[in-house]
């Protein structure tokens, strides 16, 4: 998923008590997305009766589609004016290596903004424990009563010793795509799931360079899908980071050398040469979106932007794509396909955390979230049991979304056969490595010619002495 780094600054001002504001199609999209009418709960205009003339200060995790940064943009501004607030709104990059120190270090000299909302797989932990967030159980379970049950994978990510530290904002559901077409060309089966071993194979027999099909896109360079892809594979053959109470380092495995063993034979086998895109070992977050919208790989990773684009601006390889849950191994008959939330966190020494609150409980919602969610097709999703069915949107928008609202479902946790329970209890010593991007510097240093199990183990010392920094003794 591609987010840029660049930081813009969006303050909207409550100038009057309008409720609705029009909500159009923004950027440049040749199929923008019907208008929608954002509006203001009138429960919510009611708490916000004694919060007028306040303001709050929000980061917001850049999103793929900048039609629908845009839309979230649209949505702030209807609140800021129907309730007579300010909202200064920053979009940052949620693979900015740097984005848990900087917030971190603005709560501890009292500059930090109110909320934001990030990640909740990726960065809560990390905050949590750092001491920067504000318990918010009292929101959520508000929001319970207004919005239903929210999706189950935020109640591991968000919920620590009993008690919410973020507000589940929207779904973001995980999955693969390849090229139905393609698989349909040399008589192959399309399926709910594969196991890793038929994905790689059959990246191999629809290739053809001359043709520019290329079946494997998956890098391992630095990037957010390469952490995916990789840890993954990892999980699903048996290994893991950390053991079940994400305290305590346990990757140097068999069976996460027979996980690293499996990946770096793809990209140094000359077999499967002719799978591999040109550059995929230099690739960034932005680089198999890219590939895939030009139509020349067969199989990828991806959170759902690459298909958001691919539906909005009517490129033809939507059509051709077939939208699946995932992989297993060895050590898994199911794929680990949970996906994660954007969840809201309120800031110790929040300025004004009851407008903060309040802000959260607004955009999780109804048509807030809907003028987004119509901006990211299956890209933004509700987190939220009763928001999917507050529009025929959610229904009947896109075929995929049947397959999206049962993954917030999944029952949770899923248990490998070597005894790992995943999603595990959320820790921020894993959170920290993946940022640090560990495992695609272990498969660099396989692709240049470091034994497997040798990488591995180099790579257990590292994650150990981060687990350490983060205060857990191994």
């Amino acid at each position: 998923m591609e987010e840029k780094n660049d930081l813009s600054r969006r303050t909207f001002l409550g100038v009057s008590a309008l409720g609705v504001l029009g909500l159009a199609g923004c950027g440049s999209d040749p199929a923008p997305a019907p208008k929608v009418d954002v509006q203001v709960p009138q429960p919510l205009l009611d708490q916000a009766a004694a919060l007028r003339g306040g303001s709050v200060g929000m980061l917001s995790q850049k999103l793929y589609s900048e039609a629908a940064n845009k839309a979230l943009d649209r949505s702030l501004q209807v609140f800021a004016q129907a309730t007579g607030t300010t909202i200064r709104n920053d979009l940052v990059s949620g693979d900015a290596g740097d984005m848990v120190a900087k917030m971190d270090a603005e709560v501890k000299a009292g500059t930090n903004r109110d909320l934001a909302f990030v990640s909740d797989r990726r960065f809560v932990g990390q905050l949590h424990n750092l001491g920067a967030l504000t318990d918010v159980t009292d929101v959520v379970t508000e929001m319970k009563a207004l919005y239903g049950e929210p999706a189950t994978a935020s109640t591991k990510f968000c919920v620590f010793d009993g008690r919410w530290f973020a507000i589940p904002y929207h779904f973001i559901a995980s999955g693969m795509y390849l090229r139905k077409d393609w698989y349909a060309e040399k008589g192959l089966p399309l399926k709910p799931y594969y196991t890793w071993e038929e994905l790689r194979d059959n990246a191999l027999a629809v290739s053809d360079p001359a043709k520019r099909r290329f079946g494997w896109g998956l890098t391992v360079n630095r990037s957010g899908d390469a952490n995916g892809f990789i840890q993954n594979v990892i999980d699903t053959y048996g290994g893991a980071i950390a053991d079940n109470t994400g305290t305590k380092v346990v990757f140097n495995s068999p069976e996460t050398v027979a996980a690293v063993t499996f990946i770096g034979d793809i990209y140094t086998n000359p077999k499967y040469k002719p799978m591999l895109p040109p550059g995929v070992g230099s690739w960034t977050d932005s680089s198999n979106n890219e590939n895939w919208l030009a139509g020349i790989l067969g199989l990828t990773l991806n959170q759902f932007s690459v298909y958001a684009d691919s539906k909005t601006k009517k490129n033809p390889v939507y059509a051709n794509t077939h939208v699946f849950n995932g992989a297993t191994g060895p050590a898994l008959d199911r794929p680990l396909a949970y996906g994660e939330s954007n969840s809201f966190v309120v800031f110790k020494g929040a300025k004004n955390p009851d407008l903060a609150k309040l802000v959260a409980k607004f955009m999780a919602g109804g048509s807030a979230l809907l003028g987004v969610a119509k901006e990211a097709p299956c890209l933004v999703n509700p987190s939220w049991s009763k928001v999917w069915d507050s529009d025929p949107y959610y229904t009947s928008g896109d075929p995929a979304f049947p397959a999206l609202r049962e993954q917030t479902r999944t029952p949770l946790p899923v248990t490998t056969k070597t005894g790992y329970a995943f999603p595990q209890a959320p820790s921020p010593g894993e959170q920290a490595a993946l940022a640090a991007y560990l495992l695609t510097d272990m498969m660099q240093s396989v692709i240049q010619g470091t034994k497997p199990a040798d990488a591995v183990a180099a790579t257990h010392g590292r994650i150990v002495q981060i687990f350490e920094q983060q205060g857990y003794r191994q």
